[in-house]
């Protein structure tokens, strides 16, 4: 699924990896205020208790960010699939699917409300309350704006340790080889 939304034209990979951070980051945040003991879900949360876990992934901008791109991609997938029928039927297809994007908006809606039961169901009431309250103080505000940033400037950073860890690691490997009667 990310292969196909990273081929949409009109959401870039940087554009993507941000919505996909932001995901993974309200996913990573609320996993993080969980107790140290774990606990079994509960398949029967309250509606009290969906309702903040509601308003934790809108705070966090899930919607948004993840499940309205998730339904255009999906949208986007099959018009390319059609157009790999016929690239002639391109200006319809396009049309078609920009219809299908205004009639399907709202389903990113049940993705949502499933979310928002699925963390209800692993957090107690007054633990999605503490949540709550954590995301919308000045430091949860921050975090929601600032960790984005901080994670994309660290993943630039591991891109290029990477890069100087395997130059590191081919010049160890041919100096080995070369002890070896190998010159590679």
């Amino acid at each position: 699924m990310i292969a196909r939304l990273l081929a949409r034209p009109r959401l870039t990979h940087c554009a993507f990896a941000r919505h996909l951070l932001v995901a993974l980051v309200a996913l990573f945040s609320i996993a993080a205020a969980k107790p140290v003991l774990a606990q079994a879900p509960n398949p029967n949360p309250s509606p009290a208790a969906i309702l903040i876990a509601k308003q934790i992934l809108q705070i966090k901008h899930t919607k948004s960010n993840v499940y309205d791109p998730l339904v255009r991609g999906v949208i986007e997938k099959a018009k390319n699939e059609f157009m790999q029928t016929n690239f002639m039927w391109a200006k319809d297809l396009n049309e078609v699917a920009a219809d299908l994007e205004k009639q399907f908006e709202p389903r990113s809606d049940e993705l949502l409300d499933a979310a928002a039961r699925i963390y209800a169901s692993h957090f107690t009431e007054a633990e999605l309350k503490q949540i709550l309250a954590w995301d919308e103080s000045p430091v949860g505000q921050k975090m929601l704006v600032e960790e984005p940033k901080a994670f994309d400037e660290a993943l630039a950073n591991a891109g290029e340790w990477g890069q100087n860890f395997s130059d590191e690691v081919i010049a160890k490997m041919r100096e080995e080889m070369k002890k070896r009667g190998h010159d590679i």
